[in-house]
């Protein structure tokens, strides 16, 4: 193989290579990108869960005061409906 043979190897072969390399280096960069922003979603999406968490867990103590007091309540007036009904007339 001549050194004019070489030469010509290179300059048509060097182009696809070249070529390739700068791909493969603007994919890489595209799928950091992707990953960048999947895990953006992720925390998103766990921070609202978190919140979605709490609101819940308030809204579910708020019940549990509201009925506890409204059957406080009704007992109290039971228990004056059963003292009325035992009383002689």
């Amino acid at each position: 193989m001549n050194v004019e043979m070489l030469s010509n190897i290179i300059a048509n072969q060097g182009f696809p290579i070249a070529l390739s390399i700068l791909l493969i280096f603007r994919i890489d960069r595209f799928m950091q990108e992707i990953v960048t922003a999947q895990k953006e979603g992720y925390r998103q999406i766990l921070e609202n869960t978190k919140e979605i968490h709490s609101t819940l867990t308030s809204l579910n103590q708020q019940n549990r005061e509201y009925y506890s007091l409204h059957f406080s309540e009704v007992q109290k007036e039971l228990a004056g409906v059963k003292v009325g009904l035992g009383s002689p007339r």
